[in-house]
């Protein structure tokens, strides 16, 4: 074995630090789904169930997913259900993970769940999915695709994400405010 085919067993084998971003009320299941399937892939920086107390302000939730979850996060996942687009805190995280930060920028994926409107089409209607993730896949910066189990399809969509957060930065569009509130229940 050569130099070359050791350092590329090496890069395939590096566990890349994945923040998942979803509505927790809708998509728990598919959260729970994706780390099942593909968790012994990644380093898992999302916030758990009970993590952070909702009796604490909104910018100091804010700030502590920034700082403590977001802060050395390679690839932020979303997983796009049927009201993901119109919740605060998916708005909030991508709005983090998009922010230049010690470590650099993040590498930003949308995947589509089956309960969402548009999977399984060829095209994807915005009003359907989170602005800020819109905007990223207009740009070119971000990808969407649709849900699936395979481990090798994951590993390929999270390394073009890692690859992008690189060399693609300067299409990153984070200018929008944040959502002040969720925009539907």
């Amino acid at each position: 074995m050569g130099l070359y085919d050791s350092l590329l067993i090496g890069a395939q084998q590096t566990k890349r630090k994945l923040f998942i971003s979803y509505y927790h009320k809708d998509d728990e299941y598919y959260r729970n789904r994706f780390e099942t399937l593909f968790g012994h892939l990644f380093v898992n920086k999302s916030v758990k169930m009970g993590d952070i107390s909702t009796d604490v302000s909104t910018e100091y939730i804010k700030r502590l997913i920034q700082l403590n979850y977001l802060s050395d996060t390679s690839v932020l996942v979303v997983l796009v259900g049927e009201k993901t687009y119109c919740r605060k805190h998916v708005d909030w995280e991508i709005s983090a993970a998009l922010s230049k930060k010690v470590g650099g920028y993040t590498g930003l994926v949308g995947i589509r769940l089956p309960s969402h409107p548009d999977y399984g089409k060829n095209e994807y209607y915005s009003r359907n999915i989170p602005s800020r993730l819109v905007e990223n896949l207009e740009s070119g910066y971000a990808k969407l695709y649709d849900w699936s189990e395979n481990t090798e399809w994951l590993k390929t969509k999270i390394e073009t994400a890692f690859n992008a957060k690189n060399s693609e930065s300067h299409l990153i569009r984070n200018a929008s405010s944040q959502f002040q509130r969720n925009r539907c229940d």
